[in-house]
C-alpha cells in the first residue's frame, strides 16, 4: 500500500506523536484485517479477532514482544509515542494505552516515511507474536 501523500523527512519529524499514532492505527488495522482472511472468512470472526488483535493490551504486551528487534532509532520513535500526552481509554491500563500509542507512532511514521519493507516485517512480527501468545 503506498502513502498517498507525499511528506518531506523534515516535516515528519515535526508531527505530533499523535498524529502518527493514527495513521499507525488505520495502517495496523488493514494490515490484521487483511493477514486474518488467511485465517477465517467468518465476518463475525473476523471481527473479533481483529478487535482483540488491535486492542491497547494487545499492541502493549506486542510491542514488549518485539522490542528487541527494533532499532534504535524505532525505540526512539516508540518512545516519543509512549510519551505523548493522551487519555487512556476504558479497556486499558495507562502503560498499555501509552505503549500501544507508541508502537502505533512507530508503525505511523514507517508508513508516511514509505519504508514499506520495514513496516511489513514489523507488522509480521507483531501478529506473530499475537499468534504465539494464545
Amino acid at each position: 500500500m503506498a502513502s498517498p501523500v507525499d511528506f518531506p523527512a523534515d516535516e515528519i519529524k515535526t508531527l505530533s506523536p499523535l498524529v502518527l499514532a493514527h495513521i499507525g492505527d488505520a495502517y495496523f488495522h488493514l494490515y490484521i484485517r487483511t493477514r486474518l482472511l488467511q485465517v477465517t472468512h467468518n465476518i463475525t470472526h473476523l471481527h473479533d479477532l481483529s478487535a482483540e488483535i488491535v486492542s491497547a493490551t494487545a499492541q502493549a504486551k506486542t510491542y514488549h514482544a518485539i522490542e528487541n528487534f527494533l532499532t534504535e532509532d524505532e525505540r526512539d520513535i516508540f518512545r516519543r509515542g509512549r510519551n505523548a500526552k493522551s487519555h487512556a481509554p476504558r479497556k486499558a491500563t495507562v502503560a498499555e494505552y501509552h505503549a500501544s500509542t507508541g508502537f502505533e507512532a512507530l508503525l505511523g511514521e514507517l508508513f508516511l516515511r514509505k519504508n514499506f519493507t520495514r513496516l511489513n516485517e514489523i507488522c509480521e512480527l507483531a501478529f506473530n507474536s499475537i499468534r504465539n501468545m494464545e
